[in-house]
């Protein structure tokens, strides 16, 4: 049994009666329908089309809605991050430094002082420096600089490395994301500070989570203890001071995996000499040379220890302290423009 084409016979039909009843359809009707009309053959019919182009373009209202909700949400994320943190360190300073005074040794004391508060103000001033520096903006003037490509939304040429931001709305020198926690981008003036923040707040995440170990389990069984017959009696002072160790140990354990995870992540990016988004440009450029019979190399991975030496600012061996260990604003290498370093991968830098 043979099926009837009704479909094509069905088409024909109403475009014959759209072209005898063409006075009679509102012109606003035809041009909404030649307008999706069009859509549809540029999407169908283009011989330069793929697949990505496609994608985008349907994605497009997802993009868009997702931007204008981290541009709203950005500073209410900044909030919270002050606001968990600042719970922590009353938590800490109210609960866990007396239990460290009273049952730890002298030099175990003088330790956690010193190691608590020089992460503390580790983490404050990175996170400072990471959301009020700004990530750094390609020139709009006229100008001979060398650029790779031109950005179709700025109408401005880019330099290399440099990307557009759909949330700020410009270009951003060699960009690596937009972070909402830091209401900020992170491109190459600010990189670092976003870096060392994650580096020394996971630090602190994990001393406390070890520290407070003992304490989540004393006050974890209390709790429980609490569900039994009789119940045993708890003044209102020592319920909150379980609650707020459970939710301290909580709290922080879960942030030194997550983000200890996103650390180790961008510490492997910096060792290659890349960022998130030269990640996937240069996987598809390795995976199209590959089909090629070529090899692709990163023009901007100069070995490893020279990777970690420019983007820490490293110029001699006491940098290591005064410019990684201690809080230090000093500039990156480079302007964020041009990236002509005479090295070579196997040749370290002079320290």
């Amino acid at each position: 049994m043979r099926v009837c084409p009704a479909g094509p016979v069905l088409l024909k039909c109403v475009r014959v009666c759209c072209r005898r009843g063409r006075g009679r359809v509102p012109r606003c009707v035809r041009e909404a329908w030649g307008y999706t009309h069009l859509l549809a053959r540029s999407l169908c019919f283009n011989s330069l089309i793929s697949w990505d182009v496609v994608n985008d373009s349907l994605f497009e209202p997802v993009f868009w809605a997702a931007d204008r909700l981290t541009r709203w949400f950005g500073r209410v994320f900044v909030c919270l991050v002050v606001v968990l943190t600042s719970s922590i360190v009353l938590i800490a300073y109210l609960v866990l430094l007396p239990m460290v005074i009273h049952t730890y040794a002298p030099l175990w004391i003088v330790w956690h002082l010193c190691y608590g508060h020089w992460n503390l103000v580790m983490i404050a001033f990175h996170y400072y420096k990471a959301t009020r520096t700004s990530p750094g903006y390609p020139p709009t003037m006229k100008n001979d600089l060398p650029f790779v490509s031109f950005c179709k939304r700025c109408v401005t040429p880019k330099p290399a490395r440099t990307h557009h931001c759909g949330i700020c709305k410009t270009c951003i020198l060699r960009m690596d994301h937009h972070c909402p926690w830091l209401n900020n981008c992170v491109g190459h003036f600010n990189h670092r500070y976003f870096f060392s923040f994650c580096v020394f707040l996971t630090l602190g995440c994990v001393w406390c989570s070890i520290s407070g170990r003992n304490l989540f389990i004393d006050a974890y069984n209390a709790m429980e203890s609490s569900y039994q017959t009789p119940p045993p009696t708890f003044t209102y002072k020592e319920k909150l001071m379980n609650k707020s160790v459970i939710y301290m140990w909580v709290l922080t354990s879960t942030v030194a995996v997550a983000l200890g995870g996103l650390t180790l992540w961008h510490a492997m990016l910096i060792s290659r000499g890349e960022t998130s988004i030269e990640r996937h440009i240069n996987k598809k450029e390795r995976e199209r040379l590959t089909k090629r019979g070529k090899v692709y190399r990163n023009p901007f991975h100069y070995g490893r220890l020279n990777n970690w030496k420019l983007f820490l600012g490293v110029e001699k061996r006491s940098h290591w302290v005064t410019r990684v260990l201690l809080p230090s604003s000093h500039a990156p290498h480079g302007d964020g423009l041009t990236w002509d370093f005479p090295l070579r991968k196997k040749e370290p830098l002079p320290v």
